[in-house]
C-alpha cells in the first residue's frame, strides 16, 4: 500500500477503516516474513519521532528461534547490539521469496 497522505501518528491520524485496512496489510507482510524466516516471534512496532522521523511507518522485525531471554524483545530491536550482516543478493533473494509468499497468502491472508 503505498502513501497517499502524509501520516505520522498511528492512532490520530487515522481513521477507523484505514487503521484496520493498514493493520491488514501489516499482518499479511508479517505472515509472509515468517513464512520464509525463521521466527519464534514477531515484533510489530510502529515507531517514529516528530524530532526525527515524522512520518507512520512499520517495523516488522522476527526473532531468531533460540534467542536467549535476555536478548530478546528491546535488545533485539537496537542495532548496538547488533545487526545481521547481509551481501545484496541475499537482500535480493528474501524479496524474491517474501513476493512469492504474499502471493501464496492472498489479499485476505
Amino acid at each position: 500500500m503505498a502513501p497517499r497522505a502524509h501520516v505520522e501518528h498511528v492512532v490520530r491520524d487515522l481513521d477507523e477503516h484505514a487503521y484496520l485496512r493498514l493493520m491488514r496489510t501489516i499482518r499479511r507482510i508479517a505472515l509472509a516474513v515468517e513464512a520464509v524466516v525463521p521466527s519464534e516471534r514477531t515484533y510489530l512496532l510502529s515507531l517514529g519521532s516528530r524530532q526525527g522521523n515524522a512520518h507512520l511507518h512499520w517495523h516488522i522485525a522476527p526473532l531468531p528461534p533460540g534467542t536467549p531471554y535476555e536478548r530478546q524483545q528491546y535488545h533485539a530491536l537496537m542495532t548496538e547490539n547488533g545487526v545481521i550482516p547481509w551481501s545484496v543478493q541475499q537482500a535480493v533473494d528474501l524479496a524474491r521469496r517474501l513476493r512469492a509468499a504474499l502471493s501464496e497468502i492472498g489479499e485476505d491472508g
